[in-house]
C-alpha cells in the first residue's frame, strides 16, 4: 500500500488581507459596472479573511503581457517548487537521490522544457527520475496527482514520488477584464505550493502505513466544458467560471461518492475524515447538503479556505497538511472538482 512519508506547504510573504483585495477590486472594476458597491458584498461574504499571493498585490493593478507574468510563473514555480520538495524531504529523512519520480501539477502558467524538467535540473536530482507534467486540470489537480503519485508508487513498490502542485493564479489576472468571471475570480483566488513524498510499501521507512492509499476514482461530465476553465487570449488566460457550479454539485457528488465507496466496500458513515477541496463558500454548503454531513466536517477545508483562498490545485494538499495535525483513525475522502467538468476522488486510510 503505498504511504504518504512528508508533506510541506508554502506560505507566501505577501500575505493579503481580503479586506485588502476588496479594495483593490473596488478601484480596478468601478469604472465597469454600475453597481460595484453590491458585487464587492461578494467578499464580504465569501468566509476568506486573508489571501495566499506570491507577489505584492500593487503587481495585480498594473498591466502586463502575458509573456511578464509567464516568465515571472516559471521563476517563481522553480524557485517555491524547490524549496517545498527540499521542505518534504527534510521532514520525512530521506535524500533527494532517494526520488524515482516525479509529478508536476500546475494550470497557471505554461513551460517547455516543463518545470518538472527544470525542478530535476536545478536540484540535481538523479537524471533517470521518470516524470510526468499534469496541466489543465484546475481545482482538481491536487486529487489527481496525489492519485496518480499512489499509482506509480503501487506499481514500483520501491519508488519514492515527488508530487509537486503549484498554482500562482494571481499571476493570470487580467487587469483590463471587466467580465463578471474576472471579478468573481478576484474575490476567490490565490497562490499555493505543495509538495508530498509518497511511498512505494517496499520502502522502508517510519511513515509506511500510517497514511495509505487505498482507491481513487475520476468522473468526466459529459457536455459541461463551458462550467470552468480558460478562454486562451492574445492577453493571456481569461478565467471562465460558471454560477452554476454548485448546483451541479449538488445533483451529482452523492451519487458519486456513494458509487466510489461502495466498490470499496465502504459507506459515507465509515469516512471519518473530509478532506476535500474548498472551491468557495457555496461550493462547500452544496457538498454539506448533498452529503448530509455533520456541522464541523468540513472544519479543516474551511479553515484553509479561510486563511489562503482557493488555491486551485494546491489548495486539497494544505487541507490534507492540515489535517494531518489531528486527524481521527480509520478512512479518509479526498475530493475536488475542476474544469471537465470532472470530479476526482482518493480513499485514504490514516493509521496512528
Amino acid at each position: 500500500m503505498p504511504s504518504l512519508a512528508a508533506i510541506s506547504t508554502i506560505d507566501f510573504p505577501h500575505k493579503t488581507s481580503q479586506q485588502a483585495v476588496k479594495n483593490f477590486a473596488k478601484r480596478v472594476f468601478a469604472p465597469s459596472f454600475g453597481d460595484t458597491e453590491r458585487l464587492l458584498q461578494v467578499f464580504d461574504h465569501s468566509e476568506i479573511e486573508s489571501r495566499n499571493l506570491c507577489k505584492p498585490l500593487a503587481y495585480c493593478e498594473q498591466p502586463h503581457t502575458f509573456e511578464e507574468q509567464n516568465r515571472e510563473y516559471i521563476r517563481l514555480a522553480l524557485a517555491y517548487s524547490m524549496e517545498a520538495a527540499e521542505k518534504a524531504l527534510s521532514v520525512a529523512g530521506l535524500a533527494k537521490d532517494k526520488i524515482t519520480d516525479l509529478i508536476f501539477v500546475s494550470t497557471t502558467g505554461l513551460a517547455t522544457p516543463g518545470m518538472d524538467a527544470l525542478i530535476i535540473d536545478r536540484m540535481r536530482l538523479n537524471p533517470h527520475v521518470n516524470r510526468m507534467s499534469i496541466f489543465g486540470l484546475g481545482c482538481g489537480g491536487g486529487v489527481s496527482g496525489f492519485a496518480k503519485a499512489c499509482t506509480l508508487a503501487k506499481a514500483n513498490p520501491a519508488a519514492t514520488v515527488l508530487l509537486v502542485a503549484v498554482e500562482l493564479c494571481s499571476l493570470t489576472f487580467l487587469r483590463h477584464d471587466a467580465s463578471k468571471s474576472n471579478f468573481i475570480g478576484s474575490c476567490l483566488f490565490a497562490d499555493g505550493v505543495a509538495a508530498c513524498l509518497i511511498l512505494g510499501d517496499g520502502v522502508a521507512h517510519p511513515a509506511t502505513g500510517k497514511i495509505g492509499f487505498q482507491a481513487a476514482r475520476s468522473r468526466l461530465y459529459y457536455d459541461t466544458q463551458d462550467i470552468m476553465g480558460w478562454d486562451f487570449t492574445d492577453n493571456g488566460f481569461k478565467v471562465l467560471f460558471s454560477p452554476g457550479i454548485p448546483a451541479l454539485i449538488a445533483g451529482n457528488v452523492r451519487e458519486d461518492v456513494t458509487a466510489f465507496l461502495s466498490a470499496q466496500g465502504l459507506t459515507l458513515s465509515d469516512i471519518r475524515n473530509f478532506i476535500f477541496h474548498p472551491g468557495g463558500k457555496k461550493v462547500l454548503s452544496a457538498y454539506e447538503a448533498a452529503l448530509g454531513m455533520q456541522e464541523d466536517a468540513l472544519r479543516f477545508t474551511r479553515e484553509v479556505m479561510r486563511n489562503y483562498g482557493n488555491m486551485s490545485s494546491a489548495t486539497v494538499l494544505y487541507v490534507l497538511a492540515r489535517i494531518l495535525q489531528e486527524y481521527e483513525q480509520g478512512y479518509g475522502l479526498m475530493m475536488a472538482m475542476g474544469p471537465g467538468f470532472s470530479s476526482e476522488m482518493v480513499l485514504l486510510q490514516l493509521n496512528r
